[in-house]
């Protein structure tokens, strides 16, 4: 079984927090996000998720209610590339993990580990390269496909 990960990306800092769990749900979930807002207590923060049905069980709910600094913001579907982590995960992917032979979901683990590692040695922001014009033209565009194939598919 793969494992799962959680990972933060701050992105003023560029830094990484990691963590590699055998189950992905809201129970871990929770645990990972109370680990991961701590040492910013008192201060606003703000989560970009997707829309995995472990970020919204009753007990992240909850908790939200009990902590109103910390603010979920979600991606909408098939937006992930507007969240920067998944953004990472792909660098991650590919100059770490894409070619590699892992004897076992340990030594996977310790290189995502020793990955993350490195990265947060010389962490820096990603910085966005595009207008605000540029993303909603192509976001137009991508509207305007989808649209043909739909009515392509209808008749």
């Amino acid at each position: 079984m793969a494992p799962r990960t959680c990972s933060p990306l701050n992105v003023s800092t560029g830094e990484v927090l990691g963590e590699c769990r055998p189950t992905r749900n809201g129970k871990d979930f929770l645990a990972f996000l109370k680990k991961a807002v701590k040492p910013h207590a008192g201060k606003d923060i703000h989560v970009v998720l997707d829309n995995l049905s472990t970020h919204t069980t009753p007990e992240v709910k909850e908790w939200l209610v009990k902590n109103p600094h910390v603010h979920f913001h979600f991606t909408p579907v098939g937006s992930s590339w507007l969240n920067q982590i998944e953004i990472w995960f792909g660098i991650l992917t590919w100059q770490s993990i894409r070619r590699g032979t892992f004897s076992s979901v340990n030594v996977l683990i310790k290189q995502i580990r020793d990955y993350i590692n490195s990265w947060n040695t010389a962490a820096k922001p990603f910085t966005w390269t595009a207008t605000a014009g540029e993303v909603l033209a192509k976001v137009r565009l991508v509207a305007t496909n989808v649209k043909k194939l739909v009515n392509n598919n209808s008749n």
